[in-house]
């Protein structure tokens, strides 16, 4: 693990390139984000990013990204992504959970970085209040309480729709919460391969944009979305 003081806060232009190209740079990086209730004070959580993945706006090469919430262009849902680099996209996924983005590329591009993992490495108790964990932690709770986008969301606090748009650059506060990015020194030991549960095409290695760092025990399992191992077996056109 990269030592936390060789951390820095991210600049704008550092995540102004495609998402493919933003996403294995946000790996080993820390999402810190600071809360704070009427009834208490600032909760800060800490989390080091294990694991990523990316989506493009207007697509890339030849393709566009069928996997992206801005395939079809601006709406009212996706309007974060089109805006600045360095904002969070904070979406709602099956009507239950809070998943966190950092909008990549050009203002006006649409791309997106979903952070699928990560490891808490302060106010862990904190993180294991928001998922409802039993204190103290064992070892496979520790592991698994921002194991998942969903469990990421939740463990930092981050909450659609409030928080949808914060800028994790300035770290300037909305609706009782902030949040600051912190990269780290370019890691080696970058895996790649399809993105998890993504249906048809989107989740085969035509699309190989998800990254992690191998090993690491906080990655998320892979599996596959609807018709997404068939299409990648040249099974479906």
């Amino acid at each position: 693990m990269t030592d936390h003081d060789a951390r820095r806060r991210a600049t704008r232009a550092e995540l102004s390139g495609s998402a493919v190209d933003v996403a294995p740079r946000l790996l080993d990086a820390e999402l810190r984000t600071v809360l704070t209730a009427p009834d208490a004070g600032p909760v800060e959580v800490r989390l080091r990013i294990t694991e990523v993945e990316a989506y493009h706006g207007q697509g890339t090469g030849d393709f566009a990204d069928p996997g992206s919430h801005a395939r079809m262009g601006r709406t009212a849902r996706n309007a974060t992504m089109w805006g600045e680099p360095g904002h969070l996209y904070v979406y709602l996924s099956h009507g239950i959970h809070s998943c966190v983005n950092v909008v990549a590329g050009p203002e006006g591009q649409g791309d997106g970085v979903l952070l699928r993992a990560g490891e808490v490495v302060f106010g862990t108790d904190a993180a294991a209040r928001r998922r409802g964990a039993t204190l103290p932690l064992g070892r496979t709770a520790l592991r698994d309480l921002a194991r998942g986008p969903g469990r990421l969301g939740q463990a930092v606090g981050l909450r659609h729709p409030l928080h949808d748009g914060i800028d994790a650059i300035t770290g300037e506060e909305q609706h009782g919460a902030r949040a600051e990015l912190w990269l780290a020194e370019r890691r080696t030991n970058i895996a790649t391969g399809p993105r998890v549960g993504v249906a048809g095409v989107a989740g085969t290695d035509a699309f190989p944009w998800r990254f992690w760092l191998d090993g690491d025990p906080t990655v998320s399992p892979f599996r596959w979305g609807r018709g997404a191992q068939a299409a990648s077996s040249g099974v479906l056109d």
